[in-house]
């Protein structure tokens, strides 16, 4: 069992992983930004979003319109991690078995100290987290020592963990004959979180960054004829907002090179969700986005709208009272340079 690591994307706009094989695609997860519990005190004067496949950043600025200090409880829950299979390919970009994302964050320009908490559940809902703890396996599904803390259980827990339908059996042969490993087969929840004390009638400038979780795929499908209407390629091209103009781009590069199939771009997707956010009092009075592509011969879409260029491969969207309904998705089209 092994895992592709990867960089993907998610915050206040809005895991699998497993026996990956011969699979030239590997799935975002998609993430969002603070989560608070529902306060009408607290107004969100702005916030400042930087989405791009190396780095999410967030800025946000509160105000407490009260008399009172408001303590609440803030949290930044990590995309959960669910294996159900061999075949499945997950974008996680740290081996850190609770900070999957690397998240960090301050306020008012200090570092501040989370508490965080997993909790494990099986395919019928049951918390397993006592159990695979008592056994010594770790709760990251998708970390290699999992895979090893499995195997090394006795023969009497295998059939224990299988009764359960915690486990299943992965068998493959990777080149020394038909080998026999037990895999997990459970969903990592996992929340960081701590207590702000937001000053009576005062600013309050919280931020955070981590790495994002990339979707990849060697190669688009878009432009290529053989897929112009297959289902996937219509939902790809709702989902990502992708204009014809874009299409009539990837199809002429598609011819430029001669390719039997799709153009010579690879794929980057960043999921963020953005409708989790609206928990304070009001609509966000300023709200940014930029989004940035990378690398200027790349091409980007997303939904969104009086969207401008600001940069060689940046590019800006700005809201004024802006309640947040719907949620982020950036793909990223890179194009496939020849080898020298």
């Amino acid at each position: 069992m092994r895992t592709t690591h990867a960089v993907a994307l998610t915050l206040a706009l809005g895991l699998a992983a497993g026996g990956a094989r011969a699979n030239d695609s590997t799935a975002e997860l998609a993430t969002g930004g603070l989560v608070f519990v529902k306060n009408d005190a607290i107004q969100m004067l702005a916030e400042d979003l930087f989405v791009s496949a190396a780095e999410i950043k967030v800025r946000y600025r509160f105000f407490n319109r009260s008399a009172q200090d408001v303590v609440v409880h803030v949290a930044f829950p990590m995309p959960d991690i669910t294996i159900d299979g061999p075949d499945q390919n997950i974008a996680v970009p740290t081996e850190d078995p609770a900070n999957l994302l690397g998240f960090s964050t301050t306020v008012n320009g200090a570092a501040v100290r989370t508490d965080v908490e997993q909790r494990v559940t099986g395919a019928d809902g049951v918390d397993r987290t006592a159990l695979l703890q008592s056994l010594g396996v770790p709760l990251a599904p998708h970390l290699q020592a999992t895979g090893a803390a499995l195997d090394r259980l006795p023969k009497h827990k295998w059939d224990a963990l299988l009764k359960l339908d915690l486990a299943y059996v992965d068998e493959y042969d990777a080149g020394k004959g038909m080998e026999r490993h037990l895999a997990p087969r459970w969903r990592l929840k996992t929340t960081f979180y701590w207590q702000q004390t937001f000053p009576a009638r005062g600013e309050t400038v919280i931020e955070h960054r981590y790495t994002p979780s990339v979707g990849l795929s060697v190669q688009t499908a878009l432009g290529a004829p053989s897929m112009a209407r297959e289902p996937e390629i219509l939902a790809h091209i709702k989902k990502y907002c992708i204009e014809p103009d874009l299409m009539a781009t990837l199809s002429r590069a598609r011819a430029a090179a001669k390719a039997e199939f799709g153009p010579p771009y690879s794929e980057q997707r960043i999921d963020y969700v953005l409708s989790t956010g609206a928990n304070w009092s009001g609509p966000i009075r300023d709200f940014r986005l930029v989004v940035d592509k990378g690398d200027p011969d790349s091409l980007i879409s997303f939904c969104g709208t009086g969207v401008t260029k600001i940069g060689p491969t940046t590019f800006e969207m700005r809201k004024t009272d802006f309640t947040p309904t719907g949620d982020l998705a950036v793909l990223i089209l890179k194009k496939i340079k020849p080898e020298p």
